[in-house]
């Protein structure tokens, strides 16, 4: 009886915190309030955004309107689901929300926040901003491993073209993956990830359960008497990811340092990343220093965020394409008038194909692998007439906005031609100064990797349009166009397809 009693007092405290919480952020101010569903006791607005959130959240605006306010668990959110809402938090407000909110996935994944996506702004993100952009994603490098890029996607087409002569189907997406995971992994420590088949899948299933771990909402995250409580059982799955991913990099990061070793006086032998990572961190008078988990963490972000982003796009759009037979027709005819049938298509093309770099920019638009910008406010602020506190976290619905129909004549459809001046998008670039298309993000934590996205996403689309015609595996004709679980806007079905020697280069 008395443990009733007991039970029933916690849970009416429980109820009275929950309500005193709501009312505390929802209670009207002088300074207008903002529209939102009503909330729930304790977990606020949670049940409302599973199991896709970009969706559930636009559906909501379209009641609620392009700034709403939400509350997940004990987290106070806002969302913005316009071109003109985004540019308000991401562009004339960015200075105040210029962090990332925590996430136990994340802060795990990443050996504490060490990294460079997830990393509170200061001196340290701004470092490892300086290095990032100047040491590997500079134009003057990412030009220096062109022949990397062009030679892992040769060997790319040799395994799709095995398949053409068997009749075999392929799934494109893992083989995509691959090839993404090669580039990424020369570039960053000038050897292959996925050389053998076995540890080519070992890659690929690491990289995507990453992606699905911190896409997932954990209730631990956003209630905050369930902080030390796994109740969807992540920690183990976590563990398990990371000591993996651990294994690898030591392996990596000692033949560095022993290959390091042997070559001490050979000034004239090429770094990679992680060499200058490596460099920095025994350097006693650099700015920053490195610890071993900073590398690892910041490995980390680069496979995570450059391997599976690209193949997803690439993939969305061969999906778009095999559906819309007379857009790939148009976009065959002038890759041949272009480059020709007696080569394959390069980097330095892509800047006169107009129209497959707008199929890219429509792909982006509709697919998104950034679905959500999240952010957190680093201070309490004043948006328009409305006060946000400290720690609100900022979901920037991209989705959504892609899809909005003021900016966009029918958003649901896939129309590469809108980019080519039939709508007055033309000059719409994805680099972050348009607030209607977003794929990169914008501002200061906007993609830095945006340029490399762009190169292998647009090279390796030309090259599998020049080179193949495609098919849907079984004769289904079409293909399903359903949105998978995860950080990244994955196909809910892998794109299963034979494909078909077209050009042999």
């Amino acid at each position: 009886m008395i443990n009733d009693f007991q039970g029933f007092i916690f849970i009416l405290v429980i109820f009275l915190i929950s309500l005193i919480s709501l009312w505390t952020f929802f209670r009207p101010r002088a300074t207008g309030v903002l529209p939102g569903p009503l909330a729930l006791p304790i977990i606020g607005h949670l049940h409302l955004l599973a199991p896709l959130p970009h969706q559930a959240l636009h559906k909501l605006s379209t009641k609620y309107g392009p700034i709403m306010q939400l509350f997940l668990g004990s987290v106070p959110c806002i969302v913005a689901s316009s071109s003109e809402a985004a540019k308000d938090f991401l562009k004339t407000y960015e200075s105040s929300f210029s962090n990332r909110p925590e996430s136990f996935a994340v802060d795990y994944l990443t050996y504490g926040s060490q990294d460079f996506s997830f990393a509170p702004y200061g001196p340290y993100w701004k470092f490892i901003k300086k290095l990032c952009m100047s040491e590997l994603l500079g134009g003057r490098t990412l030009d220096l491993l062109a022949p990397v890029r062009r030679e892992e996607l040769r060997t790319f087409l040799d395994r799709v073209t095995k398949n053409a002569r068997s009749g075999k189907a392929i799934d494109l997406g893992g083989e995509l993956v691959r090839l993404t995971n090669n580039v990424i992994s020369r570039m960053v420590m000038s050897e292959r990830c996925s050389e053998k088949e076995d540890e080519a899948g070992e890659v690929r299933k690491l990289v995507q359960e990453m992606a699905e771990l911190t896409g997932k909402f954990n209730l631990s995250d956003f209630i905050w008497f369930l902080k030390k409580v796994d109740l969807q059982g992540f920690g183990k799955r976590l563990k398990d990811v990371r000591h993996r991913f651990d294994g690898m990099m030591e392996r990596i990061i000692r033949e560095h340092e022993e290959a390091r070793g042997l070559r001490k006086n050979d000034h004239d032998q090429a770094k990679d990343l992680l060499d200058i990572m490596l460099d920095i961190s025994e350097d006693e008078k650099s700015e920053m220093k490195l610890s071993r988990e900073n590398i690892k963490a910041f490995v980390l972000d680069i496979f995570a965020a450059g391997t599976e982003t690209s193949a997803i796009t690439t993939e969305w759009a061969m999906a778009e394409l095999i559906n819309h037979p007379d857009i790939m027709k148009r976009a065959q005819e002038e890759i041949d008038l272009v480059v020709g049938k007696d080569r394959l298509v390069e980097e330095s093309d892509i800047h006169s194909l107009h129209y497959l770099r707008a199929i890219v920019k429509e792909t982006l638009r509709l697919h998104p692998t950034g679905p959500l910008i999240v952010r957190e406010s680093n201070e309490s602020c004043q948006v328009h007439d409305y006060h946000i506190p400290t720690k609100t976290r900022l979901f920037v619905n991209v989705w959504a906005i892609g899809r909005d129909p003021r900016h966009w004549v029918n958003p649901l459809e896939f129309k590469p031609e809108r980019f080519l001046g039939e709508e007055g998008k033309k000059q719409i670039d994805v680099r972050g100064q348009h607030f209607e298309l977003l794929p990169f993000g914008s501002g200061r934590r906007g993609c830095p990797g945006t340029s490399l996205a762009l190169q292998v996403v647009q090279t390796s689309l030309a090259a599998m349009i020049q080179c193949f015609e495609w098919e849907v595996d079984g004769g289904k004709g079409s293909v399903n166009m359903e949105e998978g679980v995860g950080l990244t806007l994955p196909m809910a079905h892998p794109l299963v397809c034979v494909p078909i020697q077209r050009l042999l280069l």
